[in-house]
């Protein structure tokens, strides 16, 4: 992992990916590369057999050759799958660590500042993590294409100095020659990615802004946007496939050239009889062989360049400052008074403007925001998401001074927009941590209980991504209980009662204080005159300030604004 403030580049990455694989890596490379001395050795005892055993007419000489050949052909495979099996652990291992160090960083509670979005980063944590570990798949390769291009060299100087010198000084040169692509390989293949990866994150956003497009009318633009984000994404696609696609035309007609070139020269030292019919063969078999390493050498550039370019975008996320100060530290020295105690001193994030409120252990407060800017604003200080512009302290520390093993059980935020996960109903609820009475007087609590009732698996029913086989209000409900049975000391709620119906919503106003009451401090961001009315205070937000606090009854009776709000 990056320690903070220490620059990462891609190709740390790959050299980090290579050393801490050399387990793997060498003896697997070392299998692979004797593969492909068996495979240089086929042609050349092919030949053998030719000279010694077929020419002579011997049947004895005949039957041993072959099962030399078979001896041969058996060590090839058997070395070639164990090589294989060493190298495809190492890469799956390897693109294991890179997805946990992803996440972690990713989900690191302190945040990353970053300019990938959501489904960027998502990508580099899958795909491009992936790519990466494909390294440990190159190294092996060209490893075994040398091995394979030296061996064909030597055989072919024993048998004749000028085809030998043909391999082993013509073939690097073109090779060398072929490298001059690869820098601007590495450009497209960046590019590409980089809008590849921006479409992928605008198409996240879509999808789960689905129907809030859908209620403003704004689908069609969004369309737009995705189309011409696509039509950008295929444009550099087709780009590095132009560049790559020459790049292998070029290496493959190179390697035909070159085997042709060897073929030819030994035909003509064979008809002058300086070759012999057996040599001829292993020329001509290992002329043809040296097609696949010399078309390796030429296009392995064009597959580093590809992991170097996704090794970039891995580094610059793992090399990405926290987006708060690590001040955890300071916890073991701050005071953690009255537990459950919330402040909020001067806040003035977006449309705040110098906010202050106290909430007291055991307290159910409501807030009620003229401008849902307000409470979105509110929300993202609450959560720790925005921590300047103002104060917040829970249990007398500051949000970024609570242990983050602490964090959910000081405090918890459930945004208006919660998240179910791939699963079952029950998996859900798992993530809190409750136990199983625990969890049933949660989901008593939040009207949960009659989604469990509607399927005959019960708790078991299985949910998909985002929990998109749900109704609004069930996955509203179902993320309210997972809320409730985490019990933490401060719950922050933000409108948790907007999809259900005015008799549910009464009960789930009931059920929050039957269940928190003053054990617990509850806090909820909400318009709801069933929530207002069950609260022990409700707190009146206009114009980023404080503009009335007092029990929704007081209110409603002695505040004209406050009244208008709640019953228009």
């Amino acid at each position: 992992m990056s320690a903070q403030g220490v620059n990462l580049t891609g190709a740390a990455i790959l050299r980090r990916t290579i050393t801490r694989n050399l387990r793997w890596l060498v003896p697997g490379s070392g299998l692979i590369a004797l593969h492909q001395l068996c495979e240089v050795s086929v042609p050349v005892l092919i030949g053998v057999i030719v000279d010694r055993a077929v020419g002579t007419g011997s049947v004895a000489a005949i039957a041993g050759w072959i099962c030399a050949l078979a001896a041969l052909f058996t060590v090839l495979t058997v070395v070639y799958r164990y090589g294989a099996r060493l190298l495809m652990f190492a890469i799956a291992r390897e693109a294991h660590l890179l997805r946990i160090e992803l996440s972690a960083k990713i989900l690191h509670p302190l945040g990353i500042r970053t300019e990938f979005q959501v489904g960027e980063l998502l990508s580099i944590s899958s795909t491009d993590a992936d790519e990466t570990s494909y390294v440990l798949d190159y190294v092996p390769r060209v490893t075994g294409a040398v091995v394979a291009t030296i061996a064909c060299g030597v055989v072919l100087l024993s048998i004749d100095v000028p085809l030998g010198l043909m391999v082993l000084i013509g073939v690097p040169v073109v090779v060398a020659g072929l490298q001059l692509t690869a820098p601007m390989i590495a450009r497209r293949v960046e590019d590409q990615q980089a809008e590849v990866g921006r479409a992928t994150a605008l198409a996240t956003d879509l999808i789960s802004g689905h129907r809030p497009l859908q209620g403003i009318g704004a689908h069609h633009n969004a369309a737009a946007r995705y189309r011409a984000a696509s039509r950008r994404s295929l444009a550099a696609t087709l780009r590095a496939a132009r560049i790559q696609s020459l790049h292998e035309g070029a290496a493959a007609a190179a390697g035909a050239l070159a085997a042709m070139a060897v073929a030819v020269v030994a035909a003509y030292f064979a008809l002058r009889g300086v070759m012999s019919i057996g040599e001829l063969i292993t020329v001509i078999g290992l002329a043809q062989f040296l097609i696949e390493p010399f078309s390796l050498l030429a296009i392995v550039p064009s597959w580093v360049a590809e992991a170097r370019a996704s090794a970039n975008r891995v580094a610059t996320v793992l090399d990405a400052p926290h987006r708060h100060d690590r001040s955890a530290a300071q916890s073991a020295t701050t005071p953690a008074t009255a537990p459950g105690t919330l402040t909020v001193r001067d806040a003035d994030h977006a449309a705040l403007d110098s906010l202050s409120l106290d909430v007291t252990p055991g307290e159910f407060v409501a807030i009620l925001t003229a401008d849902p800017r307000e409470a979105a604003a509110l929300v993202d200080l609450l959560s720790g998401q925005v921590r300047t512009g103002g104060e917040v302290r829970v249990g007398g520390r500051r949000i970024g001074e609570i242990p983050p093993g602490r964090r959910r059980a000081t405090l918890l935020v459930e945004h208006h927009h919660g998240d179910l996960f791939s699963g079952t109903l029950q998996s859900n609820l798992d993530v809190s941590g409750a136990d199983p009475a625990a969890v049933h007087d949660a989901l008593a609590a939040s009207c949960a209980l009659d989604v469990v009732d509607l399927y005959s698996d019960g708790l078991a029913h299985p949910v998909v991504e985002r929990g998109a086989s749900m109704s609004g209000g069930q996955r509203q409900r179902w993320t309210l209980a997972r809320a409730l049975a985490a019990d933490p000391e401060v719950l922050v709620l933000h409108d948790p009662t907007t999809a259900v119906d005015a008799v549910t919503e009464q009960l789930i106003a009931e059920g929050i204080r039957r269940l928190r009451g003053r054990r617990r401090t509850t806090i909820v961001l909400t318009s709801s005159p069933a929530l207002l009315a069950a609260a022990d205070r409700v707190i009146l937000v206009s114009g980023g300030t404080v503009q009335a606090d007092g029990t929704h009854r007081d209110l409603v009776h002695g505040d004209l604004d406050y009244r208008r709000r709640v019953t228009r």
